[in-house]
């Protein structure tokens, strides 16, 4: 078995590495994580090291990057197909947090300064296409 690593993708957190790590070992894909103690330690250095790496072994490139494009990027419903926008019919829909209120700016600047998550924050759907929210 070849010791080569292929690099073959990049998150921003190691959360979002960890989960799809999960989702190749369980098709038999051995996976390594790279730069994820680095990012976890102090994330604002995740950009500047190019994210946390998500590696394979060189012979599993291939079908690491098959199961990779067949995971929806978009916004699901809970039965699997994916949202629509009510503007322009689109399917690129997706699921972010907004702060538009005074309750979610304070949140977030009480949560900056305390150095934890916000305390409240407001969901929406946004499309890609229209930017319409909803």
């Amino acid at each position: 078995m070849s010791n080569t690593f292929i690099t073959v993708a990049r998150y921003q957190y190691s959360s979002e590495a960890q989960i799809i790590k999960g989702r190749l070992e369980a098709d038999g894909i051995e996976v390594f994580i790279a730069d994820n103690h680095t990012v976890d330690t102090d994330p604002l250095v995740s950009n500047a090291i190019g994210g946390v790496k998500l590696k394979v072994h060189a012979q599993d490139e291939v079908k690491a990057k098959e199961i990779l494009n067949s995971i929806k990027e978009y916004s699901l419903d809970d039965e699997g197909i994916p949202l629509v926008c009510p503007n322009c019919q689109s399917t690129k829909i997706h699921y972010m947090t907004n702060v538009t209120d005074i309750k979610s700016l304070m949140s977030f600047i009480v949560s900056i300064i305390a150095g934890v998550l916000p305390l409240y924050t407001k969901y929406e759907h946004r499309c890609e296409n229209c930017k319409y929210t909803f």
